[in-house]
C-alpha cells in the first residue's frame, strides 16, 4: 500500500511517501520553491515523492492529510466567542480565509491534487489525521522502540498544544492533552516575538542567545505568565498575552511585566534580551523536565519519543537525556509541521488501516533523514556546466582528500552530496563545513557566509565512534537534536578576566580545542554521523581526522540567512557564488572559488527576506 502524506497552508509545507509501512521519501516546499517556510500546496515535493518512487498518481493508494480543518474552525469560533467582543479585528480578518479555503479543505485539496493528475479519483482516496496524531506518529512509527511514551508539544494543532500518546507494537494511542490556549509552543514564541524574531521561524536563535544571558527573569515568568504543575500539567495567564484576540503575540500587560516594549527586528540586542532568551529557555526547560519525570514514574515505560515544534528546542532535550528520567530518548528530525506530512501517512498506514510496522534496521526508520532529492553525476555536470562553472571531476577518494586539504587550510567548504535531507537541520548532504580548530572560523561563518547575526553558535559533526572522546554525551544523535557540553579535557582555562565577561562580549574567548563549535557555556548542539547511514560523510570525517587528529568539523546547512537549504546543483552554485565560500564539493565535481568567473559572483547578503 502506497500512502502520500501532505501538510500544507499554515506554514513548513511537506510531502512523504510511504510504502507497505517504510519510508520512501520526504521534502518541504520550501526547497523547491526557494520561498523559505513556503506554506502552499506542495506541487513539487509531492512530483518528487512520486518521482523517488518511480510511480504515477495513480499508484498511490491514499493521501493523509495532517489535521482536521474542521475541529480547528471550531476552536476559532469557540476561542472568538470566549473572548468576544475582544479580537474583532483578527475574527474578520481570518473569516474569508476560512471561508474561502481552509473550511472547505477537502474540496480544495481535490482540487489541487487534480491539477497533478486530474483522472485520478482523488476524493475517495482523502483522509485527514489530527494535528498531534500526525506528530505523535511521525515519533514513534519511525523509532527504534518497541514500547514508548510518545510526548508532541507545539503552538496548537487543532486543539491540542500538548500530547502524550503510548507506543507498543503496531499501535499508538493518544492518552490525553492539554489544550489550547494553555501552550508551551506559544509561550517560547511569545518571548520570540518579545524579543524582536520571527514567529515560527526565529525560535532557534531565542535558543541560542540565551548562554549569553542570566535567567533574571524566570521566577517572574514562573510567578505570573505559567502555572507548572507537578504532574507537568501547566496554565497560563491569558492577561499578558494577545494571540487569541489580537494580531501580536503580546500585549501591554506583558511589556510593563518586562520592562518596555518588543525589541525591534533589527534594533541592536542589549544584555535584557540575553537575560529574557536565557529566563524563557530555563522555563521550557523547567516545564519540559515536570512532564517528563511524571510520566517516567506514572507508567514506568523507560523509552521516550518527542515531536512537534518544541522538541526542535535540543538544550531542553540534552538536559532531559541528562537527567535519567529514560533509557532512551527519540526524536522525529522533521519535529515540525513538515514532520506532520510524514507523520500523516504513517498515522494512515498503522492507525487507520491496523497494518504492522516493517521489521526496522540501523538506528530507526528514518534512513538518517536522508530522503530528498539525489543527482547523478550526469545531472550535476550538465547543471554545473550550465550555470558557467569551472570543475574538475574527481573520483571519491580524490574528493576526500582534496576536501580534506580545503578543510585543513582553514577553508569555508559547500558540501552537496547525495539525498537531500529531510527536516531543518543539515546533516552532511546539504552543508558548509569548517574547521573547528579555528577560532576565527564562527566569525567568518556568520558574517561572511551565513549573513547572520554574529552570536549564533554552529554545530558539530563528530564520528560516533569518538564522541565521549570530546563530547559528554553517551548516546546516538544522528539528528543534531541533543545539546551537551565539551568533555573536560578538551575545555581550555580561562583567565580570570574571561571568567568575569557576561553577555556578547563572550563570544570571541575561544573555550575548547574546538572552539567554532563550542558555545560561551560550553555546550554543543552534537550531529553523532554513522558509516551506516553516510558512509561518504564517515569517510571525510575519519580522513579529517587522519590529519589533524580531530575527529569533528563545523557543519551548518548550505544556505545564507533567510533562505531554505540547497536542493538542486544549481542552488549550490548560486549560494558559492554569493558567499565567502572558497570551496564547493558537489557530487564528484570539485570547484575552487579562485577559479571561477568574477562576473558570475552574486549579491546574495540582500537577497532573502530575514529570517
Amino acid at each position: 500500500m502506497r500512502i502520500l502524506g501532505i501538510s500544507a497552508f499554515y506554514h513548513d509545507s511537506a510531502a512523504a511517501l510511504v510504502e507497505d509501512g517504510r519510508i520512501i521519501s520526504a521534502a518541504q516546499e520550501e526547497r523547491f520553491t526557494r520561498k523559505k517556510h513556503d506554506d502552499d500546496f506542495p506541487h513539487h515535493a509531492i512530483s518528487y515523492c512520486l518521482t523517488e518512487a518511480g510511480i504515477s498518481a495513480a499508484d498511490i493508494d491514499h493521501v493523509v492529510f495532517y489535521e482536521k480543518p474542521f475541529i480547528k474552525f471550531e476552536r476559532l469560533i469557540e476561542t472568538y466567542l470566549m473572548f468576544a467582543p475582544r479580537g474583532f479585528t483578527s475574527f474578520l480578518k481570518a473569516m474569508p480565509l476560512w471561508l474561502k479555503e481552509k473550511l472547505f479543505l477537502k474540496r480544495l485539496m481535490v482540487e489541487k491534487l487534480g491539477e497533478i493528475a486530474e483522472d485520478v479519483d482523488w476524493r475517495s482516496k482523502l483522509l485527514f489525521a489530527e494535528h498531534h496524531q500526525s506528530h505523535a506518529a511521525s515519533a514513534y512509527y519511525p523509532s527504534p522502540f518497541d514500547e514508548a511514551l510518545v510526548l508532541t508539544m507545539d503552538g496548537v494543532g487543532e486543539w491540542a498544544t500538548t500530547s502524550l500518546g503510548v507506543g507498543r507494537g503496531d499501535s499508538l494511542t493518544i492518552e490525553r492533552e492539554i489544550r489550547f490556549p494553555h501552550s508551551l509552543g506559544l509561550l517560547y514564541s511569545a518571548f520570540t516575538y518579545y524579543t524582536g524574531f520571527k514567529v515560527n521561524s526565529g525560535e532557534y536563535k531565542v535558543m541560542g542567545l540565551a548562554p549569553y544571558g542570566r535567567p533574571t527573569f524566570t521566577q517572574t515568568i514562573l510567578d505570573n505568565i505559567i502555572d507548572i504543575r507537578e504532574d507537568g500539567s501547566f496554565k497560563l495567564d491569558l492577561s499578558y498575552f494577545d494571540f487569541c484576540t489580537g494580531l501580536t503575540m503580546t500585549n501591554s500587560r506583558f511589556d510593563r511585566l518586562f520592562g518596555g516594549p518588543p525589541r525591534g527586528p533589527e534594533e541592536l540586542l542589549t544584555q535584557h534580551h540575553m537575560d529574557l532568551a536565557a529566563s524563557i529557555q530555563e522555563v521550557t526547560e523547567i516545564a519540559v523536565m515536570c512532564m517528563a519525570t511524571a510520566l517516567a514514574k506514572e507508567t514506568g515505560i523507560k523509552n521516550l519519543c518527542l515531536a512537534g515544534g518544541v522538541a526542535l528546542n535540543c538544550v531542553a532535550n540534552g538536559k532531559l537525556q541528562r537527567s535519567g528520567q529514560f533509557d532512551r530518548i527519540w526524536v522525529q528530525p522533521a519535529a515540525g509541521d513538515a514532520g506532520g506530512a510524514l507523520g500523516a501517512a504513517l498515522a494512515g498506514y498503522h492507525d487507520h488501516f491496523g497494518l504492522a510496522r516493517p521489521a526496522r534496521e540501523g538506528l530507526d526508520a528514518m534512513v538518517g533523514s536522508y530522503l530528498g532529492p539525489s543527482f547523478s553525476p550526469e545531472q550535476i555536470e550538465t547543471e554545473l556546466t550550465a550555470a558557467g562553472a569551472v570543475f574538475t571531476a574527481l573520483s571519491d577518494s580524490e574528493v576526500i582528500a582534496r576536501t580534506t586539504d580545503a578543510l585543513t587550510e582553514g577553508k569555508a567548504v559547500g558540501w552537496m552530496q547525495g539525498r537531500m535531507e529531510f527536516g531543518p537541520r543539515a546533516l552532511g548532504n546539504r552543508s558548509i563545513l569548517g574547521d573547528p580548530r579555528s577560532p576565527t572560523m564562527q566569525k567568518l561563518l556568520n558574517l561572511k557566509v551565513k549573513y547572520r547575526e554574529s552570536f549564533r553558535p554552529f554545530a558539530p559533526s563528530v564520528l560516533r565512534e569518538d564522541l565521549e572522546d570530546w563530547f559528554e554525551l553517551d548516546c546516538d544523535s544522528p539528528y543534531m537534536l541533543m545539546v551537551a557540553d565539551v568533555v573536560e579535557k578538551r575545555r581550555r582555562q580561562m583567565t580570570p578576566e574571561e571568567e568575569a565577561l557576561f553577555g556578547i562580549d563572550k563570544l570571541n574567548v575561544a573555550r575548547s580545542e574546538i572552539p567554532a563549535v563550542t558555545h560561551v557555556d560550553f555546550s554543543a548542539r552534537i550531529q553523532t554521523v554513522h558509516q551506516e547511514t553516510n558512509p561518504q560523510y564517515h569517510a571525510l570525517l575519519s580522513a579529517f581526522k587522519a590529519a589533524t587528529g580531530c575527529p569533528v568539523l563545523v557543519n551548518t546547512s548550505f544556505n545564507v540567512r533567510g533562505e531554505p537549504i540547497v536542493c538542486t546543483p544549481s542552488d549550490a552554485f548560486r549560494c558559492f557564488m554569493g558567499t565567502d565560500i572558497e570551496v564547493l564539493v558537489c557530487g564528484n565535481a570539485f570547484l575552487s572559488k579562485d577559479d571561477q568567473d568574477p562576473a558570475l559572483k552574486q549579491d546574495y547578503k540582500d537577497r532573502f527576506e530575514l529570517d
